[in-house]
């Protein structure tokens, strides 16, 4: 035990932790490796960009739709023995993709892949957030969204070494969701029994519990995709190069990246609450501001800070999701996230897009704005009735 345990009083179970985040780390990469991949082969085939889009949707359909289940399964099963199965299930329906290169196949494959790889990533967020003493949940779970951030980077660099062609890449993502099956397995006995405790909750039940929870994570995802998918498109309008918006995006990435461990000690600090809402009000100026600073210099600081900010309302509110749940309506509760993160990228970029068709490209900053907005109003709003 070292002095901060001693002082805290709350034992680490660091072997547990490390594991877990292994398991998570791995699965990222070979979830970032499998969406480029696979749009890379459709266009091969020439397919249009229209049926590559809805062949991607699936996957978040198949989050979405299983989602609900993934308590039920927990229980009956063990939250251990589920999170198992559906690593080895996930690398073999990654097998079947790999396999069948047929685009009407892939259609039920990418909704399988996203109802099997569904619960392994739920159960292991709610053993991370059931591990991290109180103490310490904000450096750990800012640490947890880091490595996750880092991973789903990482796998579209796995092509770099490997190619798009061939059986190479898809070995690749088999054997990193087998690899992730085992690092589970090492450290399963060591895991909370999550799935065992307190009063039964469904995700339906779950989400009026937690409202605003729920609200900022549509948010945050609704946010990050409708970045990554239409600020390219802004910045075409404004006639930057495409190389320079893609060194944009990787700024923000990057952003993400190293800013989340920070944003978590300060939540130690203060709340989790109250830095989530100092996100939310840092990602609308960083709206606001973005018409100004897109043609200059300064535009990298902002989007590095913009990536940053905006993830970390999703990093908060899994740091208060962890403070005000456990047992099984932590697992409900993440189980939501998952639902909630799905709807957001589902509603938002298209909604944003949308706004751009009708208004120009101010309709990004101002639709994004909005949604911000509508959640720090939100905020206040509950504040004042609690």
């Amino acid at each position: 035990m070292d002095l901060a345990e001693k002082s805290s009083g709350e034992p680490m179970q660091w072997a547990a932790i490390i594991g877990v985040i292994a398991t998570v780390s791995v699965f990222a990469i070979a979830q970032g490796l499998s969406y480029p991949l696979l749009s890379f082969i459709l266009q091969r085939q020439g397919v249009s960009p229209a049926v590559i889009g809805l062949s991607a949707a699936m996957t978040p359909i198949g989050f979405i739709l299983s989602s609900p289940l993934i308590p039920g399964l927990a229980r009956r099963f063990g939250a251990g023995r589920t999170a198992l199965t559906c690593a080895a299930l996930s690398a073999l329906v990654l097998g079947l993709i790999g396999w069948t290169q047929d685009v009407t196949l892939w259609f039920p494959l990418r909704f399988l892949t996203g109802v099997v790889t569904n619960p392994l990533y739920v159960l292991s967020e709610t053993w991370v957030i059931a591990l991290a003493p109180p103490s310490r949940r904000g450096r750990i779970m800012g640490l947890y969204s880091t490595i996750i951030s880092a991973g789903f980077a990482a796998g579209p660099l796995c092509l770099l070494a490997v190619g798009t062609e061939g059986w190479a890449p898809f070995l690749v993502g088999i054997f990193a969701f087998l690899f992730c099956g085992c690092c589970l397995a090492l450290v399963v006995r060591r895991l909370p029994k999550v799935d065992e405790t307190g009063h039964k909750v469904s995700v339906l039940a779950f989400i009026p519990m937690a409202w605003l929870l729920m609200s900022a994570v549509v948010v945050a995802a609704g946010f990050e995709q409708a970045i990554l998918s239409l600020l390219p498109v802004y910045g075409t309008h404004h006639g930057i190069p495409d190389a320079r918006m893609s060194a944009l995006l990787s700024v923000m990435i990057a952003g993400n990246i190293a800013m989340q461990v920070p944003l978590g000690l300060l939540a130690e600090r203060l709340t989790a609450r109250l830095v989530r809402f100092g996100c939310v009000l840092a990602t609308i100026l960083g709206c606001a501001l973005l018409p100004a600073l897109i043609d200059t210099p300064l535009i990298w600081p902002c989007v590095f800070v913009w990536g940053a900010v905006s993830y970390g309302v999703y990093t908060m509110s899994i740091i208060e999701l962890g403070e005000r749940f456990t047992g099984s309506a932590l697992v409900a509760g993440n189980a939501a996230f998952s639902l909630m993160w799905g709807l957001g990228g589902i509603i938002v970029p298209p909604l944003t897009g949308s706004a751009m068709d009708v208004i120009g490209t101010a309709g990004l900053p101002l639709t994004l704005g909005a949604i911000c907005a509508a959640l720090a109003a939100a905020t206040v709003a509950r504040r004042r009735v609690v």
